[in-house]
């Protein structure tokens, strides 16, 4: 590690294989936590490269667990980097059950907050949710509910790891970047959010070289889900396209409005408001327009204001709202 870190330091690159071997030797415990806390960090000050990224994201999934059995649903997951210092509330969380009331299938890949208060486990947890290694539950969960979830840390070993080290640094690390593409399902399909367009081009080559349906969103005042606070981008395996809130019928959202708390509790109240279709406007509106983008990768026929529809449909219906109960009778 010494030698990787003075290599590090002198603005070198990792080949693919190099990174691969050092978070595989960093998941077997050869590395104490300020060797490894020093190596996330080379990755806050300058970019990480495609073979790096590539290097790494091959030992996660060399090392996670076999949940192959869910593949036949074929879900969606949705799923941000994290890291952009915004402290939303769980968006991505909640557009995950507003999807699946509107009947199609998703398993979401999740975990504690690292770089904000409260992570899509924080949410779990404030409900009562046991994580599992569960396959037939998972199974059952999909069966009768429409949505599973995959804490990540069970399964795999280096998530769990390195997850002190990342919380206690409280910075963005290239485990944000790596988390949304190493769910051990590797689901074909996927919406993911990014907190700027560097990293948009990025997993658009990554997505493109795996063959996944796929759409990366970002709103290009910094945040790394669709939040309707300005202009955003959506980029797809056929396209990009520029929004307006206005375009979509939408108002601006404050940044305010947005804000996650400063406690799991408070997060996981904000998450009930949205289920229970009692939030305010402006935090209904975010995750609608993140489940449309899911509902649209799903059925890509649809333009976006009929899979808006589709997702205030399945909320403001209360399905959502039913499928999360009936989710934590199964999960509890």
């Amino acid at each position: 590690m010494k030698t990787i870190l003075n290599r590090l330091f002198e603005h070198q690159y990792l080949s693919r294989e190099e990174a691969k071997s050092v978070l595989t030797r960093m998941a077997e415990g050869q590395f104490n936590e300020s060797q490894i806390a020093s190596f996330m960090t080379v990755f806050f000050m300058r970019s990480i490269s495609v073979d790096e990224i590539l290097g790494f994201r091959e030992a996660l999934l060399e090392m996670r667990v076999n949940v192959d059995a869910l593949r036949e649903y074929n879900p969606i997951d949705i799923v941000g980097t994290g890291g952009d210092g915004k402290n939303t509330f769980n968006i991505s969380t909640a557009a995950c059950f507003v999807t699946a009331g509107a009947g199609y299938k998703v398993v979401k890949h999740g975990n504690i907050g690292a770089t904000s208060v409260s992570g899509a486990s924080n949410v779990m947890e404030e409900h009562g949710v046991k994580f599992s290694k569960d396959i037939e539950l998972h199974q059952r969960s999909l069966d009768e509910t429409n949505i599973a979830y995959l804490h990540a840390p069970l399964f795999n070993l280096a998530l769990k790891t390195v997850a002190p080290v990342r919380k206690a640094l409280g910075v963005r690390t290239f485990f944000n970047i790596l988390g949304p593409i190493v769910n051990p399902l590797m689901p074909n399909r996927q919406v993911l959010g990014v907190y700027d367009l560097k990293m948009a081009r990025l997993y658009n080559y990554i997505y493109q070289e795996n063959g996944a349906d796929f759409a990366i969103v970002h709103s290009l005042d910094g945040y790394d889900e669709i939040s309707l606070t300005d202009t955003f981008k959506i980029i797809n395996r056929e396209e990009e396209q520029i929004y307006t809130p206005e375009s979509l019928g939408f108002a601006k959202a404050q940044p305010e409005e947005l804000y996650g708390g400063n406690t799991p509790q408070e997060a996981a109240a904000i998450f009930d408001h949205i289920l229970n279709n009692t939030a305010i406007e402006a935090q209904k509106n975010v995750v609608l327009i993140n489940a449309a983008v899911a509902i649209q990768t799903i059925e890509p026929q649809l333009d976006l204001s009929a899979c808006l529809t589709k997702a205030r449909e399945s909320l403001e219906s209360g399905k959502a709202k039913k499928t999360f109960e009936k989710f934590l009778t199964i999960n509890t």
